[in-house]
């Protein structure tokens, strides 16, 4: 027989809540796991002062990641990449693949912009002469859209 216990999230925790939630849990989960690595408290008053601190601070981080992330959409509106590519004889078809190492490269060469791989979002391998729309996610919902249009050397 085990013994629940209600405690007060105070992180997002997979599989059992969001933060400011007020959840039961096995009392050894709690103590052992939860309380120690600060992801909850038990419910009192300044449990929740202490969330709604918390709170507050992440909420103003947000706003300065989504400020920053749209002063960097900024400066990628309208971007358009070309690359050159060899083909396979008379076809569409590219020898290998344009990758993302290589749009990042254009990106910082471009827009003078570093973007990370994990932030390029292709719709497919891009493996034929076209032009082909992708979009880079900044992150805090700010997605920029772009064109790759991709030529035969």
């Amino acid at each position: 027989m085990t013994k629940n216990v209600e405690i007060m999230l105070m992180d997002d925790v997979k599989y059992l809540g969001k933060a400011g939630e007020v959840v039961k849990v096995a009392a050894g989960y709690a103590r052992n796991f939860l309380l120690p690595q600060g992801l909850a408290a038990p419910v009192t008053e300044a449990a929740r002062r202490r969330l709604a601190k918390l709170e507050a601070e992440r909420q103003k981080a947000r706003a300065e990641r989504k400020a920053a992330a749209e002063a960097l959409a900024a400066k990628l509106v309208g971007l358009s990449i070309t690359v050159n590519a060899r083909t396979k004889d008379d076809s569409d078809e590219l020898y290998g693949s344009v990758n993302t190492k290589d749009l990042i490269a254009a990106v910082e060469a471009n827009r003078g912009v570093k973007i990370e791989r994990s932030q390029l979002n292709l719709p497919d391998q891009l493996k034929k002469v076209g032009t082909y729309n992708a979009k880079i996610d900044l992150g805090e919902g700010v997605t920029v859209p772009f064109d790759v249009v991709i030529v035969a050397e």
